[in-house]
């Protein structure tokens, strides 16, 4: 019998110093069982990071067609395409091509530093993709955050950000390794 997803909903409150956004929105999202906790999180961070009322969760790990996040306009074209892990040319290159931004989030110490310097060529002739690191130690620490129902506080300012959710916090720095 396979297993089924764990559901977990997050009340998320953004204040985005940098970009003036201001969001409070509930979340109730499905943690497949092939995705571990700190993807899980990382998820909730990139949202938060790239907060707007537009951008949504996707189908993500069990729709290989779709992204993990991304913002669609009234006319069902893909603005904002976020992509988690460490994408194959091919499936960067799809993004890049179906939608006006691409922001890859990759982790993993030592594998996303391998895949960097086997990807960054390719990457960086793309107008519309951007890349950023977001390293194990941060992963770890929002791994201890995640709760069935979650309180969660996000402060962004000088480009970095302050999660909170009860008596936990996590400093969360994200290495740009390439930006457009």
């Amino acid at each position: 019998m396979a297993q089924k997803a764990t559901i977990y909903k997050a009340q998320f409150n953004v204040a985005d110093l940098d970009r003036h956004v201001y969001i409070d929105k509930s979340h109730t999202l499905a943690c497949h069982p092939s995705e571990t906790i700190q993807r899980f999180m990382l998820r909730l961070v990139a949202w938060g990071l790239n907060a707007d009322e537009e951008l949504q969760f996707t189908k993500g790990l069990s729709e290989t067609d779709e992204p993990d996040l991304w913002t669609k306009n009234l006319s069902d074209e893909i603005e904002l395409w976020i992509e988690l892990g460490l994408p194959e040319e091919k499936r960067y290159r799809k993004a890049s091509h179906r939608s006006q931004q691409v922001i890859i989030f990759a982790y993993g110490d030592n594998a996303a530093s391998v895949w960097w310097q086997q990807n960054k060529s390719k990457i960086t002739q793309y107008a519309n993709v951007s890349v950023v690191f977001i390293n194990d130690e941060t992963l770890a620490e929002l791994e201890a955050m995640v709760e069935r129902t979650m309180q969660l506080q996000l402060t962004i300012e000088g480009e970095q950000g302050w999660l909170s959710s009860g008596e936990a916090s996590c400093n969360i720095v994200p290495d740009w390794w390439h930006r457009v």
